[in-house]
C-alpha cells in the first residue's frame, strides 16, 4: 500500500473512532427513579391482580351455588319424571277397568298409547276418562317441562360462568408474569444502584486522598513558609533590641506582632483534624466544636484554652500569615493563606477548608 493510501486509512479509522458515541453510566439518582418507576407499576400490577382474584374468588362461589341448584332441578326432574310414570300408569289402569265392559278396541289403543301426549290425545275420543285425570296428566308434563327448561337455564349459566372463570384466570397469569417480570426489573436495579453507589464512594474517597495530599502539600509549604518567617522574625528581633518598646507600642486595633506559637505547627494540626465531626464542646481527639479546634491547632492539646469571645478581643492583624486566627462573633478558624481557613462550621459538618467570610476579622494569639 503506497503512502497516500496509508494515510486515507488511517483517516478512514480516526474518522470511526471519533464518531462512536461514548453512554456514560446512568447516576444512582436516575437508577432510584428508575426502581420507584418500577415499583409503581408493580403496585399497579398488584391492584389489578388482587382485583381479578377477587372476581375469581366470586365466580367460584357463584359456580359453587349455580352447580347446586342444578343437582335439585335434575333431582326435580327425575322426581317429576317419575310422577308422570306412575300418573301414566294409574290411569291406564283406571282406563281398562272403565271400559272392560265396553268398546275394547278404545280400550286397547289408550292402553297402547306410547307417551303422555299419545294418551291425552286419544283421551279425547273417550267421552268417560275423567277430567281430573286428564289436568293431572297435564300438570305433570308441564311441570317436567318446565323443570327441564329450568335445567337446561342452569347449565347455560354455568357454563358462562366457567368461560368468564377462564378469562379472569388467563388474565390473572398474565399479571403474574408481568408482576414477576418488573420485580425482576426492581430485583435489577437494586444491584445497578449497589455497584453505582459502590463506585461512588470509590471515587469519593480517590477524591479525598487527593485533597488531603494537596491540603498535606500545602500544610508542609506553609510549615516551611512559617520558619521561614519565624527566622527572619528572630532575626530582626535581635538587630533591633535597642528599639523594642517602640515598636510594641499600640496601633490602635491592629497588631503586626510575631505569634506567641508555631504558626506552621498550628496549620499542620489544622490539616490533621480535617474531616472530624463537629460536635458541641469537643477538644478533641476525634471531634472538635470551633474553639476547641483552634485551642488544640494553637497548643498541641486536647483542651479549651481560648474561645471565640477572648480571640475576638484581639486586634486585627495587617498582615496576616498561615497560622493565625479567623474570628467573629460565635465562630473562629484556623487562617492557612490564600483567604481560606480551616474550622469546625456547625452540627452536622465535619472539620473542612472554606474561604473566610467578610464578616471575619484575622487576629494573631
Amino acid at each position: 500500500m503506497n503512502k497516500i493510501g496509508k494515510r486515507i486509512l488511517a483517516a478512514a479509522v480516526a474518522s470511526s473512532v471519533l464518531v462512536t458515541p461514548v453512554f456514560a453510566d446512568p447516576s444512582v439518582d436516575d437508577l432510584k427513579k428508575s426502581k420507584e418507576s418500577a415499583q409503581n407499576e408493580v403496585s399497579s400490577l398488584q391492584t389489578q391482580l388482587n382485583t381479578v382474584v377477587g372476581k375469581i374468588t366470586e365466580l367460584e362461589s357463584q359456580l359453587s351455588s349455580k352447580g347446586e341448584e342444578i343437582i335439585q332441578a335434575q333431582s326435580d326432574l327425575e322426581d317429576a319424571e317419575a310422577e308422570e310414570q306412575k300418573q301414566y300408569a294409574d290411569m291406564k289402569v283406571r282406563i281398562k277397568y272403565m271400559y272392560e265392559a265396553g268398546d275394547q278396541s278404545a280400550v286397547e289403543s289408550l292402553v297402547g298409547s306410547e307417551d303422555f301426549s299419545d294418551m291425552v290425545n286419544k283421551a279425547e275420543y273417550v267421552s268417560n276418562v275423567h277430567n281430573y285425570d286428564r289436568q293431572k296428566l297435564q300438570e305433570y308434563v308441564e311441570t317436567k317441562q318446565k323443570i327441564s327448561d329450568l335445567k337446561d337455564q342452569l347449565e347455560e349459566e354455568q357454563s358462562q360462568l366457567e368461560s368468564m372463570q377462564t378469562e379472569y384466570e388467563s388474565q390473572e397469569s398474565k399479571l403474574d408474569n408481568l408482576i414477576a417480570s418488573k420485580q425482576a426489573e426492581v430485583s435489577d436495579l437494586d444491584q445497578q444502584i449497589e455497584e453505582a453507589e459502590r463506585k461512588a464512594a470509590e471515587e469519593e474517597l480517590k477524591r479525598q486522598q487527593e485533597e488531603a495530599a494537596r491540603q498535606a502539600a500545602a500544610a508542609e509549604a506553609a510549615r516551611q513558609q512559617a520558619a521561614s518567617n519565624k527566622n527572619n522574625s528572630s532575626s530582626s528581633s535581635s538587630n533591633s533590641s535597642s528599639n523594642s518598646n517602640k515598636g510594641n507600642s499600640s496601633h490602635k486595633g491592629t497588631s503586626n506582632n510575631a505569634p506567641s506559637y508555631v504558626s506552621g505547627d498550628a496549620v499542620s494540626r489544622a490539616y490533621s483534624a480535617l474531616g472530624k465531626p463537629y460536635v458541641w464542646g469537643a477538644t478533641g481527639p476525634n471531634s472538635f466544636d470551633c474553639s476547641g479546634l483552634v485551642g488544640f491547632c494553637l497548643t498541641g492539646r486536647y483542651s479549651r484554652s481560648c474561645t471565640s469571645a477572648s480571640l475576638n478581643a484581639l486586634p486585627t492583624v495587617s498582615n496576616p500569615q498561615p497560622g493565625d486566627v479567623c474570628v467573629r462573633s460565635g465562630h473562629c478558624g484556623i487562617y492557612i493563606g490564600n483567604g481560606q481557613m480551616i474550622h469546625a462550621p456547625h452540627t452536622g459538618d465535619v472539620v473542612k477548608v472554606a474561604s473566610v467570610p467578610s464578616n471575619m476579622r484575622i487576629v494573631r494569639p
